[in-house]
């Protein structure tokens, strides 16, 4: 486990930043557009996302009727899987071995709804904290805890993350696209240890409108199968 070490003032400002960018972030809604390969498999589904912090999200795919064609939750620690063309379930606990199955991101709950709010997180029982010179995505923030590593290019006036890097049991760098006021379209995706790269494109983001908590529980269909994913 790596050593404590003290934080330098650069950086203690850089986490002041991102904290309380982080701490704005209450819901998002928009229209998504999924794009992710995994291998030699494509995956493009077009839905409505709810996100709500700090751990829970709800995707639903839609058919080009507007139909649902697939839905997925991660609330309370449980993932939530429902395909309504096959009447079929999963469900299982909420990590990111599930989450990646469910939705291509190799994320925990905690990160996943970070990542799609275009924040960032610091890992638990952070350990190091180093500001890093400027690259070509801009200055960056290298943090070490007691499990994981993550390296965050932000604005250090704004906290606004620009690119965020994740290491651990899963290795995923995201790109954020925004648009010209600096809010959040999208963003790009590449898990190289995982096989998955791609890209997924916000709508009419709206941030902070508020999401009901019910929103985000799932109710099986009677007499759908229902398997575990583990």
């Amino acid at each position: 486990m790596p050593s404590r070490e003290p934080i330098g003032d650069d950086a203690q400002r850089a986490l002041t930043r991102l904290a309380e960018r982080s701490s704005e972030f209450t819901d998002l809604r928009t229209l998504a557009d999924i794009d992710l390969r995994q291998g030699e498999e494509r995956q493009r589904l077009r839905g409505v996302l709810l996100v709500k912090a700090p751990t829970s999200v709800r995707f639903e795919a839609l058919s080009p009727l507007g139909q649902p064609l697939l839905l997925v939750t991660v609330h309370d620690g449980r993932l939530t899987a429902y395909d309504a063309g096959k009447h079929e379930a999963s469900t299982g606990p909420a990590n990111a071995e599930t989450i990646a199955k469910a939705l291509g991101l190799p994320l925990e709950p905690g990160d996943l709804v970070a990542v799609l709010a275009g924040r960032a997180v610091p890992p638990n029982d952070l350990r190091r904290a180093e500001l890093l010179p400027a690259d070509g995505a801009g200055p960056s923030l290298r943090l070490v805890g007691a499990r994981a590593r993550e390296r965050v290019w932000l604005d250090l006036e704004t906290g606004a993350v620009r690119q965020l890097e994740i290491s651990g049991k899963f290795d995923v760098l995201i790109k954020y696209r925004r648009n010209t006021t600096g809010a959040l379209a999208g963003f790009d995706l590449d898990a190289a240890r995982s096989y998955v790269t791609g890209s997924i494109a916000y709508q009419d983001p709206v941030e902070n409108g508020g999401i009901d908590e019910e929103r985000f529980a799932l109710t099986i269909p009677k007499g759908a199968k229902i398997q575990t994913i583990r």
